[in-house]
């Protein structure tokens, strides 16, 4: 139970940093917290949760597409995640698809460079 807790609080603490990495990189505009700190956290919070219990069904669901493109869909999946984290969590503003196509290539990105540093198994 302890390992899980500790897999979905790294969850959550690299979506944090990859929404605020893709906002800086964005741009206030693109993306946007209304200037809180506490906004990124919380957003990074419903983007853990979406990734967690929301994005497996969405992946199953298109799986025949993920496999068709050889996983380049996954991006396509990533930035719906993002989306939908925006529609859930009102301070989270995320201006359109294609901002939420490199916001989730960010997040993404992050996640890998986390998981490479610290997995160990």
């Amino acid at each position: 139970m302890k390992k899980l807790i500790a897999k979905f609080a790294t969850r959550w603490a690299v979506s944090s940093v990859g929404l605020w990495i893709a906002s800086e990189l964005l741009g206030s505009d693109s993306i946007s917290f209304e200037g809180r700190f506490s906004a990124v956290v919380f957003a990074g919070l419903f983007l853990a949760l979406v990734n967690t219990f929301i994005r497996p069904l969405v992946v199953f669901l298109t799986l025949p597409a993920v496999l068709i493109t050889v996983g380049i869909f996954m991006v396509v999946i990533n930035a719906l995640m993002v989306l939908l984290a925006a529609r859930l969590y009102g301070p989270l503003e995320v201006e359109g698809f294609g901002v939420a196509l490199i916001t989730g290539l960010v997040v993404g990105l992050v996640q890998w460079v986390v998981t490479s540093i610290f997995e160990t198994e």
